[in-house]
């Protein structure tokens, strides 16, 4: 038997003093250069090498601008470490383990949970495009359950928004107490209902209201379903803008104001929280709420997507009449698919309120309908990473392109308005990529394409 040798298996190990640091360094290049190949690390770099000398522009004094520098280098630092746990976990075997996954869904995450810390130190204005950018998600999410799945096209979801907004609006601040003087008096201090309590009221409101829209159109489909939805979504838009009078129930065009914060714990999301070693303002702890119901919301709809309702709503997208000769109840299955994509809508609207303190019927409008189904279809229907994708693109990139719009808009005496221009630069992205990838930026994987190893298609 050959002898045992006592040296270690790493070189490195044995390595003292000045050898071992200068061969760490070495090792620390390479490192660099793998996370180089990565294309999430590569992209990042290379934003990087932009925002680190912004860092010393913006930055008035020294510690702005070690704040700034120390979050780009955050980021990046985060994402190695995510690349390496990949890298790790690839190592021990690429067959599908749930193990496996969960590592590597908790380095991805690790990414998500550091990007307000770095949006912040550039402007509380980036943290709110992201949270402005995670509740039209939860929208697309909704939408994505009638018109991905079920293969109903709703051009009137932003009335769900509706519902669920001016729900939390009239619960959570003093309108209706100086309306009526009834609740006034059963209620002296306000009616200021916790948000806990208004969510599955806002919910089941503007799941109701899907039944009820979906009821009267079950036996349409395609342009005449999409017309009839589109008169519903306009029908809520003008009555919240008339129903100020004989009795002033929404206030009219003049919106509700005043509408509490959210508290969690006690805790009122509307101040900064401090601890001590980093200071997260109020739209940042409104980001990490916004991720949590997005989060949740993603894993109802996966869950939805596998399951036996599921199948049966993508059984109806694609031959109702074969989904009815075997035996599903696509009536039904139609009124869950309306009610539950509902459900979605009227929290993301409690949640905008909260999160604006003001809500009015100018924010429901047919464009945002438009807007949100584009997000579905933009990024792939019936594909939740696909979904996703295409809500953050068209969320955050018109609040992107304001500052594009802005110096072009200074550069032409105000001649080109930047919300036009932030429209036609939106429209013009939209047509150049359906007509190159007319399925969607990230299309459901074709059947028998995508196998697992445990013998189901993802």
């Amino acid at each position: 038997m050959p002898p045992v040798s006592s040296s270690p298996a790493n070189a490195q190990k044995a390595r003292k003093g000045l050898s071992r640091i200068v061969h760490a360094a070495g090792y620390s290049l390479q490192g660099l250069v793998a996370g180089w190949q990565e294309t999430a690390f590569r992209q990042e770099a290379l934003a990087a090498i932009v925002m680190l000398p912004l860092a010393f522009v913006l930055g008035r004094n020294w510690v702005e601008t070690a704040l700034l520098a120390g979050s780009v280098l955050l980021v990046l630092v985060v994402e190695l470490l995510n690349s390496g746990i990949e890298s790790c976990i690839d190592r021990i075997g690429p067959e599908w383990h749930d193990l496996s996954k969960r590592a590597k869904d908790m380095g991805s995450a690790a990414v998500l949970l550091a990007l307000p810390l770095v949006l912040q130190s550039f402007g509380n204005a980036w943290v709110r495009i992201a949270d402005m950018s995670l509740l039209y998600v939860l929208l697309a999410l909704g939408l994505n359950i009638v018109v991905g799945y079920a293969g109903l096209l709703d051009l009137g979801y932003v009335a769900f928004f509706a519902v669920g907004a001016y729900m939390f609006g009239l619960l959570a601040s003093p309108h209706l107490t100086e309306v009526f003087p009834w609740i006034a008096a059963m209620f002296p201090d306000g009616l200021h209902l916790s948000l806990w309590l208004v969510l599955p009221l806002a919910a089941g409101l503007a799941g109701l209201f899907g039944v009820l829209l979906g009821a009267p159109t079950l036996k349409l489909r395609g342009d005449y379903l999409a017309i009839v939805t589109l008169g519903f979504g306009e029908i809520i838009r003008v009555f919240l803008n008339n129903m100020d009078h004989p009795v002033n129930l929404t206030n009219g065009p003049k919106g509700l104001g005043q509408i509490d914060a959210v508290s969690v714990f006690g805790y009122p999301l509307s101040k900064r929280l401090d601890l001590g070693f980093v200071e997260l303002p109020s739209v940042t702890l409104y980001y990490y709420l916004f991720l949590a119901l997005v989060v949740l919301s993603v894993v109802i709809s996966h869950r939805l997507e596998y399951s036996r309702i599921g199948r049966a709503w993508m059984a109806i997208r694609e031959d109702e009449i074969a989904a009815k000769a075997m035996g599903l109840n696509t009536r039904n299955l139609k009124l869950l698919a309306f009610g539950m994509g509902a459900t979605f809508g009227g929290i993301s609207g409690a949640m905008f309120a909260a999160f604006q303190g003001f809500v009015s019927p100018e924010s429901f409008s047919l464009m945002e309908s438009v807007m949100i189904v584009a997000m579905v279809v933009l990024g792939g229907l019936g594909h939740l990473p696909g979904v996703i994708l295409g809500a953050v693109l068209l969320a955050g990139l018109p609040e992107v392109l304001r500052y594009v719009a802005s110096p072009l808009q200074a550069m032409t005496d105000g001649r080109l308005d930047a919300a036009i221009l932030r429209q036609l630069l939106i429209a013009l992205a939209m047509i150049t990529i359906m007509l190159w990838r007319p399925r969607g930026l990230w299309p459901t994987p074709e059947h028998g394409k995508n196998l697992n190893p445990q013998g189901g298609a993802r």
